[in-house]
């Protein structure tokens, strides 16, 4: 058993009988009152994500996570198809059990899977990926890095806010936790 305040983001406990990741951890310090924990935790079976308190002092069951290096392959409908570097395994995953992170999905990228028990859980996703951009306006002399920002659609479908020097066709670095763009790659 560990404290609930040694918890982070991506920990893994076992609780209520089922197995939870913890998507985001909140230490709240109110006044002549004892600390909360805020969590919101994602129950890996089913996908749904619950939001629970926890005293200072709160004790949990931590969970054993196993990292093994996939390679993402291709996706057909709501299901996202990996092979395991090592065993060359095909592993299935729901976009569910991936969230946020099939929107940085590019085929032949890298990662690794993460499992409890011999469960597939879930992937965790590179800090940033370098995705080309499929349509933007284009961009016009005298643009600057810190004159604005226009939306652009990335390979894979996914939108962001980029400078306005950036043009179609270039590569860029979005960070897969925040979702905006680094800088240009290329």
């Amino acid at each position: 058993m560990i404290d609930a305040g040694d918890l982070r983001k991506g920990s893994a406990i076992e609780m209520d009988g089922g197995i939870y990741v913890v998507l985001e951890y909140q230490h709240v310090k109110m006044q002549q009152r004892q600390p909360v924990i805020k969590l919101k935790l994602r129950d890996v079976r089913t996908g749904n994500v619950a939001e629970r308190n926890f005293q200072s002092g709160d004790k949990v069951a931590p969970v054993f996570l196993e990292h093994r290096p996939v390679q993402y392959l291709y996706s057909d409908g709501d299901l996202y198809y990996f092979m395991d570097s090592e065993s060359y395994e095909q592993i299935i995953l729901t976009a569910a059990q991936i969230g946020e992170g099939t929107n940085y999905l590019k085929e032949g990228l890298m990662l690794e899977i993460m499992t409890i028990k011999g469960e597939t859980v879930t992937i965790e996703m590179p800090t940033s990926v370098e995705l080309r951009v499929t349509e933007t306006e284009p961009g016009f002399k005298g643009d600057r890095a810190t004159a604005g920002t226009k939306a652009a659609q990335l390979e894979t479908g996914v939108t962001v806010q980029v400078p306005l020097f950036i043009n179609t066709g270039n590569i860029i670095r979005v960070n897969t936790r925040t979702g905006g763009y680094q800088e240009k790659a290329g």
